[in-house]
């Protein structure tokens, strides 16, 4: 029985797939509200998808990284280089120990 068979069978109504259920963040200033969102972002994607306003929650989300995060100044090449050099002068000879000689 295809789609278009069982919506018949059930009088019209769709038979609803709890597997096929998903949510989104609608931005709460979204131009043209929930009904723009859906033809623009999700009905070119899953033509049959569709809502319950009633089912439809506001709320709001804080991104405390972006208004709370200090951000660490990042190192000057100057001193990432002298860090690599540092750690190449202390493993000289490191390898050479590990494998036991210079291999032939």
């Amino acid at each position: 029985m295809n789609a278009a068979e069982r919506i018949t069978a059930l009088g019209g109504q769709y038979e609803l797939d709890p597997d096929l259920r998903d949510t989104e963040q609608v931005p709460l200033l979204e131009p043209g509200g929930i009904h723009a969102f859906m033809l623009r972002e999700v009905l070119p994607h899953a033509g049959d998808a569709w809502f319950v306003p009633e089912s439809v929650k506001t709320g709001y989300e804080i991104s405390f990284t972006r208004y709370f995060y200090k951000r660490k100044p990042l190192r000057t090449l100057e001193e990432i280089r002298a860090d690599i050099l540092a750690l190449e002068r202390g493993t000289e000879g490191l390898l050479e120990e590990i494998i036991g000689g210079t291999p032939q």
